[in-house]
């Protein structure tokens, strides 16, 4: 490796932007639905109903033991097929899509520990006043719960952005794709990877730190 590999790298630098950029969308719609997902199920996983429970628990035992990498082949390769090409999912959705659903599944057993780790006295007492079970997770069991699963949360998180490099596989223009197909094309790939390793470090360590001072406040604040 010598001067000339870094200057190649750097005078194509707006690609690896443009991939990083198209990261940060995909985490970011992923982590949305994976959360919505995550919540529902998770509460869902708690419910006394077992037909509840059971659907909840054949959501996260599917998407916990199959690998993500099939998931988009299905998705992506599989809908058009079966449809004969009427439902088609663009890479951008199908990316959200399967990453969210995968770590829904996970971020669902993080609620649903967290959830259980409160008290089961508190959801009685609560409907025993006229609270209804979503008013009871909403404002009194979920919001005791979040200082217990934040850390766990903070790792699915930080999980989601990493593997949001899976939707290369599809030929996503996210920074994987971006990196192994300008490494590939320029036989240059110690500039590009190291690149790349930086910028996830700078997209997911804020996160990772976020996490940690949230966890000491909220450690300050139930010890006082």
């Amino acid at each position: 490796m010598n001067l000339s590999s870094w200057s190649a790298y750097f005078k194509d630098f707006p690609q690896f932007l443009n991939g990083f950029l198209f990261t940060i969308a995909l985490s970011i719609g992923a982590f949305i639905l994976a959360m919505i997902l995550g919540i529902f199920f998770g509460a869902l996983s708690t419910s006394k109903k077992k037909v509840y429970r059971l659907i909840a628990r054949i959501f996260v035992e599917f998407y916990q033991n199959t690998p993500l990498l099939v998931q988009f082949m299905i998705i992506f390769y599989g809908f058009p097929l079966i449809t004969n090409y009427v439902v088609m999912i663009p890479i951008y959705w199908t990316g959200v899509l399967c990453v969210g659903l995968y770590h829904g599944a996970y971020i669902a057993e993080v609620f649903r520990s967290g959830i259980q780790a409160i008290p089961n006295g508190q959801m009685e007492a609560a409907l025993s006043q006229g609270f209804t079970y979503l008013e009871t997770m909403r404002l009194i069991i979920l919001p005791q719960a979040f200082r217990i699963i934040l850390p766990p949360l903070t790792n699915q998180i930080v999980n989601l952005i990493k593997n949001t490099s899976t939707v290369a596989i599809i030929s996503g223009v996210d920074l994987m794709f971006v990196t192994k197909s300008w490494s590939a094309l320029n036989a240059n790939y110690i500039p590009s990877f190291l690149g790349a390793a930086l910028l996830y470090f700078l997209l997911c360590y804020p996160v990772a730190q976020f996490g940690r001072k949230m966890e000491e406040a909220n450690k300050k604040a139930y010890t006082m």
